[in-house]
């Protein structure tokens, strides 16, 4: 049966995180809408199928053997889901009972937009950055090291710090904790690229979205919580090599330069 919106969930140790996200999604208000849940086990050995089982039956659940990243586990539940829509979910997000409702609208009222993000709150209800422009060769050394300080003006125009996130608008690229993809864009551009195995996987495929001439964008009036910590911006900028996460973070920064280049396509 084909589905209005089909919801995707990496779960890696994470397993309250997935289970508070499904009764977020299930707890909203869908209307007539037909929607489908997918959970991706990127082989975390932490019984997170089993409880599904009992808990969420209707869940369609994906064991994998391996851990794939984010991106290839949520190209997992992507080739599997029936949808109209696409939804990659992180785990620590919970919705609004109105967050998909809104992006549906908005996405059927707009059949040019190929990918929407909906506005992101920390848990204290703060804003969040979660659109942003391009990266320059710069950016991630200005946001991750002690060189951040002499990076102010790039950090602000990386970060959108001149846009009040008020009104919709089109973007480079949004955090891939929450995106509301319409299906067939998606089989035009392609999956996410797994050599991405942690952060830049979003960035990549906005990027690809845009060369096909599928519009990426902002949308404030739906919107989210997530409980997003920045793993690889915690650790003091000196550990910066002895964290894993930013030990990713780096690898991904090359693929992405080395595969994109130095030069960025004008910003939007």
């Amino acid at each position: 049966m084909i589905m209005d919106i089909s919801f995707v969930i990496v779960n890696y140790k994470s397993k309250a995180f997935v289970l508070n996200c499904i009764k977020s999604i299930e707890e909203a208000v869908f209307g007539d809408l037909r929607y489908e849940i997918i959970v991706v086990d990127n082989n975390s050995d932490d019984t997170i199928g089993q409880i599904l089982s009992w808990q969420h039956p209707k869940t369609i659940f994906i064991k994998s053997e391996k851990n794939l990243g984010m991106g290839g586990g949520n190209n997992l539940g992507l080739r599997r889901a029936r949808g109209k829509y696409k939804v990659v979910m992180n785990p620590d997000t919970l919705a609004f009972a109105d967050t998909f409702s809104k992006l549906f609208r908005f996405m059927e009222e707009n059949p040019e937009i190929g990918m929407v993000g909906p506005k992101q709150f920390h848990p204290d209800r703060t804003t969040q950055d979660s659109c942003y422009r391009w990266h320059s060769l710069l950016t991630p050394i200005f946001r991750r090291t002690f060189l951040g300080g002499l990076g102010d003006k790039e950090i602000a125009r990386f970060l959108m710090r001149d846009y009040d996130k008020q009104k919709p608008r089109a973007v480079d690229w949004l955090l891939g904790s929450c995106l509301f993809i319409r299906s067939k864009a998606l089989t035009e551009v392609g999956l996410f690229d797994e050599r991405f195995f942690l952060y830049f996987e979003d960035t990549d495929l906005c990027r690809r979205f845009w060369d096909k001439n599928w519009q990426v964008y902002y949308y404030p009036s739906a919107s989210i919580i997530h409980n997003h910590n920045r793993a690889s911006a915690r650790q003091p900028w000196y550990t910066f090599f002895m964290s894993a996460a930013s030990r990713h973070h780096l690898k991904s920064w090359l693929r992405y330069t080395m595969k994109w280049g130095l030069k960025n396509p004008v910003s939007h």
